[in-house]
């Protein structure tokens, strides 16, 4: 009997080439996020345990690679964030705070996120504006929340969007400070911090 075309032991080629990009997101999350590594393409098909050939099947190079990785951190943020708020009903401080522990636990619990998408990203030149677009579109949604929130002022567009660039510039700062051990803070003071924050900048 003849083998299905692109059927390889039962297996699609399409689920073939995505498990091998997941391996080669994981490893270059691996690779980037060990500040005694140097982040080679070399470096991360090693670590996945797959050819260079591979690599190219998923990304151009070494940048896409990395800005794929920093989109994935950032995607995983937003959707925990977002059902956090959900969850957590309409008074402003308990959907703040449920949304920023949520948060601030994904670092916690694997702070190599953290390191990629806040530390090592503005390293690089190539990703620098991928890093600000991002850091911008958080900062849009801070204000979309805020606005959305029973029992707070309400503002200007113009005054919401200046208070998410604050806010979310302020938590880049003290979240890189804090995955770097400058600032010395358990998860709950950097979430009650955040929290009065944020509830300052729209209260």
């Amino acid at each position: 009997m003849a083998v299905q075309s692109g059927v390889y032991r039962g297996v699609p080629a399409e689920e073939r080439i995505a498990e091998r990009r997941s391996r080669l997101m994981e490893a270059t999350l691996a690779v980037w996020a060990d500040p005694d590594r140097r982040t080679t393409m070399t470096a991360i098909c090693a670590e996945a345990g797959l050819t260079e050939r591979y690599f190219y099947e998923s990304f151009s190079g070494l940048d896409e690679a990395l800005t794929a990785v920093m989109d994935w951190i950032a995607s995983e943020i937003e959707t925990k964030t977002l059902d956090a708020a959900d969850r957590a009903g309409e008074d402003p401080a308990a959907r703040t705070r449920a949304t920023l522990e949520v948060f601030i636990r994904l670092l916690h619990e694997d702070p190599r996120k953290g390191r990629a998408a806040f530390i090592e990203a503005a390293a690089v030149p190539a990703l620098r504006q991928r890093r600000t677009e991002l850091l911008r579109h958080f900062a849009h949604r801070s204000a979309e929340e805020a606005r959305a929130m029973d029992g707070l002022p309400h503002r200007s567009p113009a005054e919401d969007e200046i208070a998410g660039l604050l806010f979310i510039g302020g938590m880049a700062e003290l979240v890189t400070a804090w995955l770097d051990g400058a600032v010395e803070a358990t998860p709950d003071d950097i979430v009650d911090a955040a929290t009065r924050g944020f509830l300052g900048l729209y209260g």
